[in-house]
């Protein structure tokens, strides 16, 4: 059997892709609210950010390690044991991975808030572009428009603040392309036999934690982390536990929200999650800045976003996105039968055949 032989993919009811989004869509809020605790409350300034995220980084895929593999060793969760096969099986999506977050870290660095908004909008699109390229996926024009007026309301949102920084923009795009890719080959690799959605977070996480562990050695960023001063405050320690948990409870999310949807619908959940964050930030914390043009921009992504979400999830008949893969493994099921079937007479009754003694 071939190291990447898929697995048919099932066709699942709307409340189980509502209730897979809504969890991700939670998890991602949450870590956002335990972040930011971390990041204002604890004084960590720019200077000592990254290391903080670099080394908050490394715990998450360390927590992920473990708790996948005391789980596999418990037999509550199943996945394939690591031989040459797994790396055939799980790449780019390591190194996808790695490039997401390292052009994510880089693009903050001189971009404002509403800029980086609208130009990580640009995932969607990449995204619904490198569906339909690599997973052979096609779109109705009604969800093609839900998409256009996301973005269309991030640059309205942004149109207020227009400052070019071509080095923040080349890595915000290179993110965005990072990001797309990274959503949908993990769809992709949903379907690879032996993997499945615990296979993928747990050797993801195995293959590049110690590479980022040492690069963060020679960078120096690790030696910044661990003498920040408030290791010993009891409150930070407990936020910084908690986001090491919500990481591994993110990434499961997100794998978890593309196994029942498509990468295209959890990238768009991630859109509505940060409007509907922006709205929050209206009232509570006092960090944004109101204008009407803004406020214009984030009700026509909300707008998108909520048309999206009734075409997707108020139905729960397979999506037109997944005819065609549908019929291919129906094709092949059929294929396989009339095989089957033919050996089987074949053995049964040789003396049948016309031509044979």
């Amino acid at each position: 059997m071939s190291a990447l032989a898929k697995v048919p993919e099932p066709q699942h009811t709307g409340l189980l892709k509502f209730l897979s989004a809504a969890f991700y869509a939670a998890s991602s809020f949450f870590i956002i609210v335990v972040n930011k605790t971390i990041l204002t409350n604890y004084r960590c300034f720019p200077k000592v950010n990254l290391s903080i995220l670099l080394y908050l980084f490394i715990l998450q895929m360390a927590t992920t390690i473990i708790i996948l593999f005391a789980a596999k060793m418990n037999k509550t969760v199943h996945f394939q044991d690591f031989d040459r096969s797994v790396l055939v099986k799980i790449f780019p999506l390591p190194l996808l991975y790695v490039g997401n977050h390292i052009t994510g870290l880089a693009s903050t660095k001189n971009l404002s808030l509403p800029m980086f908004t609208v130009l990580r909008k640009f995932t969607i699109l990449m995204t619904m572009i490198m569906e339909a390229r690599i997973l052979g996926k096609s779109f109705p024009n009604r969800l093609i428009y839900s998409v256009l007026a996301i973005v269309f309301g991030a640059l309205v949102a942004a149109s207020s603040d227009l400052a070019f920084d071509a080095e923040s923009y080349l890595f915000i795009l290179l993110n965005d392309v990072f990001t797309a890719a990274s959503g949908v080959f993990t769809k992709k690799k949903l379907g690879v036999e032996g993997l499945g959605k615990y296979g993928i977070l747990f050797y993801n996480a195995f293959i590049i934690v110690i590479p980022t562990l040492l690069a963060s050695v020679f960078t120096g960023d690790l030696h910044k982390a661990i003498s920040y001063e408030y290791w010993f405050n009891a409150a930070f320690v407990s936020c910084f536990l908690i986001s090491c948990i919500m990481g591994f409870v993110l990434m499961y999310s997100i794998v978890l929200c593309s196994h029942y949807n498509s990468a295209l619908t959890t990238t768009v959940v991630g859109a509505i999650k940060n409007v509907a964050v922006a709205y929050v930030g209206m009232f509570v914390g006092g960090d944004y800045l109101f204008s009407w043009t803004n406020f214009l921009g984030l009700n026509i992504c909300m707008s998108g976003g909520l048309v999206y979400s009734y075409l997707i999830f108020h139905s729960s008949k397979p999506s037109q996105c997944n005819e065609r893969g549908i019929k291919e493994n129906q094709d092949e099921l059929k294929i396989s039968l009339l095989e089957d079937s033919t050996e089987e007479f074949l053995v049964k009754f040789p003396s049948n055949i016309p031509g044979e003694t």
